[in-house]
């Protein structure tokens, strides 16, 4: 066993803690500084793994959520409880991973049909390297977000029509960890919302090509992609996702196809952002739009326990 930790600091909250980011106690704290001061060699990416092997923090396929622990440690050091060693790379920032994108030459001919030309659309799940480096390079050329680091579980599809040729791409990440908004429409509490967080997913990018036109083509990708997107996160991370979130930035975009693909408009964001220390929008305003995926989504998602709902 690693220096730093019993037996007993393996259990954190009521034993292991599966999915849900773990609400730190002082045991916790004592425990993230006894690792540190006993691994002096180690780096924040070693720590991070470490704790999430210590204290069972991983997804339902088993997959340790580091990602998720590094978040959670620069917190507790940005807040003085704890001193991590130096960070060895440059800070992320919003678009960070956009110059480190190969952008990739693709065919831009004009595709310019009615819908019942072009279906049934082929949804093709992004997954190997090259799969991976072509969804970037649509993305960091073509969405005005850019590209940036996909976040905790995640899928990515290409749409393509009938024929093959591509239309568009969507991406599926981890969901916010708190928004007043959706929050406040699901109806959970604190703790409910860190046992059941995972069951949602957040549709992070969504691009249709610049040289496609086709009128509803955007609406019935949402309405498709929905269907299919619970099984494939349940192929690939052993649960299934009940509510989709979503962010709409306005005025750029009035959420049309989102409405009518039947997702559901329960707010706006603050704009003030995850580490905003002003009480004043620093962001533009998003509207806040939802999709369950099962029936009584909302009662599943309050009584998640244990990593099941």
């Amino acid at each position: 066993m690693s220096p730093g930790l019993d037996s007993k600091s393996k259990l954190c909250n009521n034993g292991c803690m599966g999915h849900s980011r773990p609400t730190i106690t002082d045991s916790h704290i004592v425990q993230i500084r006894s690792l540190i001061s006993g691994n002096p060699d180690w780096n924040r990416t070693r720590l991070s793994m470490e704790i999430c092997r210590f204290w069972g923090w991983q997804s339902a396929n088993g997959q340790i959520k580091d990602l998720s622990c590094r978040d959670m440690l620069r917190d507790l050091d940005k807040a003085g409880a704890i001193n991590l060693p130096p960070s060895q790379k440059a800070p992320r920032n919003a678009g960070w991973g956009a110059d480190k994108v190969e952008l990739l030459r693709h065919c831009t001919d004009s595709i310019d049909a009615p819908l019942r030309e072009l279906v049934p659309l082929r949804f093709e799940i992004a997954a190997s390297k090259s799969d991976a480096k072509e969804f970037k390079s649509y993305i960091a050329q073509y969405h005005y977000l850019k590209w940036d680091r996909a976040i905790g579980e995640n899928l990515r599809y290409f749409v393509k029509s009938a024929g093959g040729a591509p239309l568009a791409c969507i991406m599926y990440s981890s969901a916010s960890w708190a928004c007043h908004a959706r929050d406040s429409y699901i109806g959970w509490s604190g703790e409910q919302r860190r046992a059941g967080l995972h069951y949602l997913t957040n549709q992070s990018r969504f691009l249709i090509f610049p040289w496609v036109r086709c009128p509803h083509l955007a609406s019935h990708i949402l309405a498709k992609s929905a269907r299919m997107l619970s099984g494939d996160f349940q192929s690939k991370y052993g649960h299934p996702i009940h509510l989709i979130e979503t962010y709409v930035e306005r005025p750029r975009f009035r959420g049309v196809c989102y409405a009518a693909a039947n997702w559901l408009r329960v707010g706006e964001t603050t704009g003030r952002g995850r580490d905003s220390k002003s009480s004043k929008a620093t962001l533009p305003i998003k509207d806040v739009w939802l999709l369950p995926l099962t029936n009584r989504a909302r009662a599943k998602l309050c009584a998640a326990e244990g990593g099941r709902a």
